[in-house]
């Protein structure tokens, strides 16, 4: 399940979060999520892990190559983890204009659309995200429709949610190496229940999947 912090309103436009929950912002100690600014080493660190996601699945050399794959991969695991950081803390998941916000869990989908009436996301999968035959994983649309939902609840101005369920309806194949785009929307609203749904798009507005989904607002204390 997924959670979003919001600055803004629920139901009623002119209520703040803090005004339907004053401890909002720590539901069972959630950190607080402000945005980071990295800079061009992360940015660029991430890119090459991207890429290193596809190799990691797609490449096939002798032995010798693996062995010096592991010996640098497990260098790096060395480099960084004395600065492994609490939750919030570090950029990835932080940063709003890195496809997939510099989080290597996500795809790498960038925002272009950000309002309360809806959000939109462009895209591509690569050969990572295969499931096989060079279609995406159908395990992988989920996972982008949930980023979608939270999103969307975050931009509607909706307290800290969680995704209660989420429903992917597969029309077509959905490709790799191609610009796609996701739509979506806060469809009602009942009390602490937001509806939520979502279409995944090719170039020619061809529907590839459909989502919908329905975020609940916590509780005070609720984690």
């Amino acid at each position: 399940m997924t959670h979003y912090g919001a600055v803004g309103a629920s139901d009623d436009p002119s209520e703040r979060p803090e005004d339907i929950d004053p401890d909002y912002e720590h539901h069972g100690g959630f950190p607080e999520y402000g945005p980071a600014n990295p800079g061009a080493g992360f940015r660029q660190f991430v890119a090459n892990m991207r890429r290193l996601q596809d190799l990691a699945v797609s490449a096939d050399p002798d032995d010798a190559v693996w062995d010096e794959a592991a010996q640098r991969a497990a260098a790096l695991v060395e480099l960084l983890e004395p600065y492994q950081a609490v939750e919030g803390q570090a950029p990835a998941g932080r940063t709003p204009d890195m496809p997939g916000m510099g989080s290597l869990l996500l795809p790498p989908w960038t925002l272009t659309r950000y309002e309360p009436d809806g959000v939109e996301m462009t895209g591509s999968f690569s050969r990572f995200h295969v499931g096989g035959n060079s279609a995406v994983h159908g395990g992988v649309l989920p996972l982008l429709f949930d980023h979608m939902f939270g999103m969307v609840s975050h931009a509607g101005g909706r307290p800290i949610s969680r995704t209660a369920f989420l429903h992917v309806d597969y029309r077509k194949i959905t490709p790799i190496d191609v610009p796609l785009v996701i739509r979506g929307r806060i469809t009602s609203t009942e009390g602490r229940k937001a509806f939520v749904a979502a279409e995944l798009l090719d170039g020619d507005e061809n529907v590839l999947a459909e989502g919908n989904g329905l975020m609940v607002r916590l509780l005070p204390g609720q984690p």
